[in-house]
């Protein structure tokens, strides 16, 4: 029997393939599905199952393609109601892999079709739990995020989801190992370790919300406590999962078309495309294409745009480094973004030849900084999290976070001048272009974020207080 998690860092989530004998199944698939049947085709195996845990919120599963370019079957658990043709398993079916067998565990409070997935061995042993998003390391998931209007709450997911945990996952062996589909980064918990599996006897012992003797209400009350706004592209990846999606084929083939300098200036002006620059920030301050803005491929990229960028269906032209394309175009359509329709060929070296305009952001450090302070009053805007911000910031900055970079706009004006800074500089570049291409232009940026302004010593800092009433 062989077990393989394969994880995807920008997203923190965990794909699985199994083989046993000359029989594969897959567990929650990311969207690039050529990996899986490589692997079953190097093993000599045939993938006989495409298990899905559930309608993923943070990614658009590859189980779509997967199914047409395998036959394989998509499974879900009880209560799901996909628009394509898949097998809706009942609680406590099994499903046989070579010598093993999965057995379906209906463990709805995520959400409402949740399943998790028993593995037993040739001799009925309990071995692995895939737990999708019912269990993570060190937490469990959010029950926030199908909820039905007044039909059914976030309480009352929660209460499933106890109930799920108590009468289903809690009796299994302590010895078996659970593989979450996520890790510590992902928006679907909210206190997630960075291990990525571990004996549920461990998390048994600690993980908060699987305490012996935890009532009902404390777990309610525990689970649903502190929860962050879920990013804006979640209901866009649930109705793609949900009602089917466009061939990763052929996104990318759209996506990686190579554009001249010209080709890529008409089709901005023809379709009013988002100029998406990927290159590392720093690199983009020193001359980029006007009104592009920049979101580094080396970073959270795919999250940050599903955030930041609210219509996917608007066309997007993007401005790499070199050979780097397909990858942002792969990445973009984790989160659904389908419509990239070019890349600038040669990016802004040839923009730069072609004798068009470039821009360019002002950037200070932090010494720079220090003697400006000391010469007239400066505005200093602070966009990292508010709980970065309430551990420690710079006095008399202001909190702006990037994931409410809308909201803030209305409290800036266009005359004025900001000093902008994160924690190393990702993602201040992020918020300063953005506002940027919309007529902002009095920001400036910070090298090396609040890391490197600490580093210096030149700066008082407020640290963290604690709050009441």
């Amino acid at each position: 029997m062989i077990i393989e998690q394969i994880y995807t860092g920008c997203l923190a989530q965990g794909a699985y393939y199994i083989q046993s004998e000359n029989e594969a199944a897959i567990i929650d698939p990311m969207r690039e599905v050529e990996q899986y049947i490589a692997r079953a085709n190097k093993a000599g195996a045939r993938i006989k199952y495409i298990f899905e845990t559930h309608f993923h919120a943070d990614f658009v599963s590859g189980h779509i393609d997967l199914h047409r370019q395998t036959g394989a079957p998509i499974v879900y658990g009880p209560g799901a109601d996909p628009g394509f043709d898949a097998y809706i398993a009942k609680d406590g079916e099994e499903f046989k892999l070579g010598k093993t067998t999965f057995r379906v565990l209906h463990t709805p409070g995520h959400t409402t079709e949740s399943a998790c997935y028993l593995l037993l061995d040739e001799t009925g042993e309990q071995k692995a739990l895939f737990s999708g998003d019912t269990l993570f390391i060190g937490d469990v998931g959010r029950p926030d995020l199908a909820q039905k209007g007044a039909e059914l709450t976030m309480d009352d997911l929660a209460g499933m989801l106890y109930d799920s945990l108590r009468t289903k996952v809690m009796p299994l062996h302590d010895d078996i190992v659970v593989y979450p589909a996520h890790g510590a980064g992902s928006a679907c918990g909210k206190n997630m370790s960075n291990e990525t599996t571990d004996t549920l006897g461990n998390q048994k012992r600690y993980n908060y919300a699987l305490r012996e003797n935890m009532t009902r209400q404390e777990f309610i009350r525990e689970v649903t406590d502190g929860l962050a706004t879920p990013p804006a592209y979640f209901p866009l990846n649930v109705r793609m999962n949900k009602e089917g999606y466009e061939s990763i084929g052929e996104v990318l083939s759209r996506g990686t078309r190579a554009l001249s300098p010209e080709a890529f200036e008409a089709a901005a002006n023809e379709t009013g495309a988002i100029l998406l620059d990927t290159r590392t920030p720093q690199t983009f301050r020193q001359g980029f294409i006007p009104n592009s803005i920049n979101i580094g491929i080396d970073g959270s990229f795919a999250p940050w745009v599903g955030a930041l960028i609210p219509d996917a269906a608007q066309p997007i032209l993007l401005i790499t480094d070199e050979d780097r394309q397909q990858e942002v175009v792969t990445r973009l359509a984790r989160v659904g973004y389908d419509n990239a329709i070019g890349y600038l060929d040669g990016g802004i070296t040839t923009w730069k030849a072609s004798g068009r305009e470039l821009d360019s952001i002002t950037s200070v450090s932090s010494s720079e900084l220090a003697e400006l302070i000391t010469k007239e009053p400066i505005e200093i805007i602070d966009v990292r999290r508010p709980d970065e911000y309430r551990a420690e910031h710079l006095d008399d900055a202001e909190n702006m976070p990037l994931d409410y970079l809308n909201e803030h706009m209305a409290g800036l004006d266009k005359a004025k001048t900001y000093y902008v800074h994160c924690a190393s500089g990702y993602r201040s570049m992020v918020f300063t272009s953005i506002l940027r291409a919309r007529g902002y232009r009095g920001l400036v940026d910070i090298k090396g974020g609040f890391g490197a302004l600490k580093r210096s010593g030149k700066f008082s800092l407020t640290p963290h207080r604690n709050i009441s009433g």
